[in-house]
């Protein structure tokens, strides 16, 4: 983990209300699993917390991140311009780890959920990805190349105006018998996340599983306990520190 002053590359517009960001880096921040998270600042001097965003690809010293705009934060970030300098703090949680004898894979993301996925695909030629991505509508569809790199790509909307009118729960249910999955990695909206969980209980799928939480978070280093989360034990977790990505059974959704 190290924080560093990054320096703008390139801020877009890739979908409604959503931006892909890419910051150089002065120096290496390591290996980067998919899953992983950074800590940046917004550009906004008067917000003096960092935004956490899951890391969509880091290529060299070029990481980018997508993200939503949805407060203030977020506007003032979506406003950054290519030379500006930015704060990050990087790599942070624990990733997805996937077993070597785990050769189907299923992916489930939903809306901004779909964005840790994606390095994951990227950085594991040898599996065989089945991926079942949602959005609300046709406005929110974006980054379909980088899971266009699956085997098989399934999206949907809740409107039907791109793709099937489902979502990515459902569409993968129906498929699940000619995929024959090892493992399911998911991410999305906890209303997504428990349909998952409620529904591999319902039909005793005993399938592993992993799911990346999507929490406020304030420092992102386990100290603030912001984004503490209940166990299926009785104990609490810090999304940020002992997560984001948890075996769907050992997490209350």
């Amino acid at each position: 983990m190290k924080e560093v002053l990054s320096t703008v590359k390139s801020c877009s517009q890739i979908a409604q209300n959503v931006y892909s960001l890419t910051v150089t880096l002065p120096e290496s921040a390591g290996e980067i699993k998919g899953g992983q998270f950074l800590n940046i600042a917004t550009g906004d001097n008067s917000r003096l917390l960092k935004r956490p965003f899951g890391i969509v690809k880091a290529e060299g010293l070029d990481i980018t991140v997508c993200f939503q705009v949805k407060g203030e934060g977020t506007v003032a970030l979506s406003k950054a311009k290519q030379g500006d300098k930015l704060s990050v703090l990087l790599p942070l949680g624990n990733g997805f780890n996937l077993p070597e004898n785990a050769k189907n894979i299923v992916v489930l993301g939903g809306g901004v959920g779909i964005f840790p996925l994606i390095p994951v695909i990227a950085t594991n030629p040898d599996k065989n990805f089945y991926s079942y991505i949602g959005f609300r509508n046709d406005k929110c569809v974006c980054l379909l190349d980088e899971f266009n790199k699956s085997k098989k790509l399934t999206v949907v909307t809740d409107d039907g105006s791109y793709g099937q009118k489902d979502n990515a729960v459902n569409a993968y249910f129906k498929d699940k018998q000619s995929v024959k999955a090892d493992m399911i990695i998911a991410c999305g909206p906890p209303v997504m996340l428990r349909a998952l969980k409620a529904k591999l209980k319902e039909e005793n799928d005993s399938t592993p599983c992993l799911v990346s939480l999507e929490e406020r978070m304030g420092c992102g280093i386990g100290a603030c306990l912001v984004c503490v989360c209940k166990k299926s034990d009785g104990n609490n977790a810090r999304v940020c520190k002992d997560g984001p990505v948890f075996d769907i059974n050992e997490v209350e959704l």
